[in-house]
């Protein structure tokens, strides 16, 4: 009898969080925090088509906002396959989510959000050790 191999959800929004502070710390400076923390508010209260619509219709952060778009479209596309493979920007995750399968499915859906609450959580809090 052969055991089946889980994968640590955690340990990916750990380092999906990481991979996300470091870009948009990079790209935003000190504003890094501020994003990520309005960014999972926005996905908090609204949810995920928000949360990608957010980060799509940022013009003041655009480029912070584009990686962490970015970054988010990858954890849910690559690495748990919740969005088709190739998704790799809001623009693109937006059109899956509307026009796709996860939208119609509920658990997919509530599994999106709270991978992408926990990955958030974790970017908040490296962007936050970033800027000390």
């Amino acid at each position: 009898m052969s055991a089946q191999s889980m994968t640590n959800l955690d340990r990916l929004c750990a380092q999906s969080g990481w991979e996300i502070a470091k870009q948009v710390q990079d790209t935003l400076g000190k504003g890094a925090e501020n994003h990520i923390t309005k960014s999972l508010g926005v996905l908090q209260e609204d949810g995920v088509y928000a949360f990608f619509l957010y980060q799509a219709s940022r013009k003041r952060e655009k480029d912070g906002a584009d990686k962490l778009g970015e970054q988010s479209a990858k954890l849910l596309s690559e690495k748990t396959d919740l969005l088709p493979k190739g998704t790799t920007s809001a623009q693109q995750a937006l059109k899956e989510i509307r026009d796709g399968q996860l939208a119609d499915d509920l658990d997919q859906l509530l599994l999106a959000k709270r991978l992408l609450e926990q990955t958030l959580i974790y970017a908040r809090y490296h962007a936050k050790a970033l800027e000390e």
